[in-house]
């Protein structure tokens, strides 16, 4: 399939996804059941309808109101869809056709789901983690043979590099994040570090903004590390290897 081909399809199975993934998001943390009920609107209870439901469009021709009762559709919806359906665009321009998508867009959908609701309930659901690192294992095998010792050393890697930080900052970093980098080792390898990189230098840049803007109270206000961590994860999809090779050849060799 040539690539301009799979980045289309990408972009409208990762649109498709990202409903899911709203669902997700609001279901999970509240024990609710993914399945079931159909989706309903917040405000009036009526079940949304398959043509009220189609990713993107639906929200733009009822301009982000439901049919039934002309209550505003929260714009988190449409920014989940559309941000699930641009990065599912991007890792496969960056990968194709690496057998290893199979790995990394499953992970962003993940990443995008914890950061979603790491915004919101300040926690990392311990269902998507494990979901994550039981497909981890059986797939890593299946598209990354030669790569398991890589793998399992960048998940022990990763996971005790963050323990050792929750030890020493316990009000700054939850085991839910500990737990997410260990599983981000399983899909990065040698990618985790620039991505945890990534993830606490753009941490520490929001937290002096913070600091800038609120003065010392600042700190005593939670910042959730998971969609910091999301975020540097994607850089590692998208650029790890090449990061790391860009960084022995410069100061290594």
């Amino acid at each position: 399939m040539p690539t301009g081909v799979a980045v289309a399809v990408a972009l409208v199975v990762g649109a498709c996804v990202g409903s899911f993934l709203n669902v997700v998001a609001y279901r999970l943390p509240r024990g609710e059941s993914l399945l079931r009920p159909r989706s309903r609107c917040p405000a009036c209870h009526q079940p949304i309808a398959a043509y009220d439901n189609i990713p993107v469009v639906s929200f733009l021709l009822l301009r982000g109101r439901c049919r039934h009762c002309s209550a505003a559709i929260p714009r988190r919806y449409l920014t989940v869809e559309g941000l699930t359906a641009f990065v599912f665009a991007a890792v496969t321009a960056a990968r194709w056709p690496d057998s290893r998508l199979a790995l990394w867009l499953p992970l962003s959908a993940l990443l995008i789901a914890v950061a979603v609701i790491d915004l919101e309930r300040r926690i990392i659901p311990n269902r998507l983690v494990l979901a994550a690192l039981a497909y981890a294992l059986i797939a890593a095998p299946l598209v990354a043979r030669s790569e398991l010792v890589e793998l399992a050393a960048a998940a022990a890697g990763a996971f005790l590099a963050l323990f050792v930080v929750a030890l020493a900052y316990p009000a700054g970093m939850g085991m839910g994040d500990v737990k997410l980098a260990g599983v981000l080792g399983l899909y990065l390898g040698v990618g985790v570090i620039p991505a945890l990189f990534v993830a606490f230098l753009v941490g520490a840049v929001v937290g002096i903004v913070l600091i800038a803007r609120e003065g010392r109270g600042a700190r005593k206000r939670g910042v959730p590390f998971g969609p910091f961590l999301a975020l540097g994860a994607l850089v590692g999809i998208l650029a790890g290897p090449e990061l790391v090779d860009l960084y022995v050849d410069r100061f290594l060799s």
